[in-house]
């Protein structure tokens, strides 16, 4: 594992190492490990492949086509001021990972 920042941790991937084995490994839904690294969940992944793991303490969302923010604001129960603090850039393109800190 390497460093580290707010949202996430970096994990480098091992031979023998599959998606829902590091999943379960860090508590967190292999769906979810998943989509945040740009992949499906029957993937195959490669040894010296960097994954992002979600830290717990957060909520984590995923674009789609369509979304507004303030539709995204309220899957996290929140204000789109709020979510903005959480996110430097907000641009609503698909597939974009937007974080919010669980209370």
């Amino acid at each position: 594992m390497k460093e580290s920042n707010t949202y996430f941790t970096y994990y480098t991937i091992e031979k023998g190492d599959n998606l829902y084995e590091i999943a379960k490994k860090y508590n967190i839904n292999p769906k979810l490990l998943a989509a945040v690294n740009g992949i499906k969940d029957n993937e195959y992944i490669y040894p010296n492949q960097e994954l992002l793991i979600p830290k717990s303490g957060y909520s984590y969302y995923i674009t789609s086509e369509g979304d507004t923010l303030n539709e995204v604001a309220k899957v996290f129960q929140t204000t789109p001021e709020n979510l903005m603090q959480y996110n430097s850039t907000i641009y609503l393109l698909p597939e974009q990972i937007l974080v919010y800190k669980r209370r």
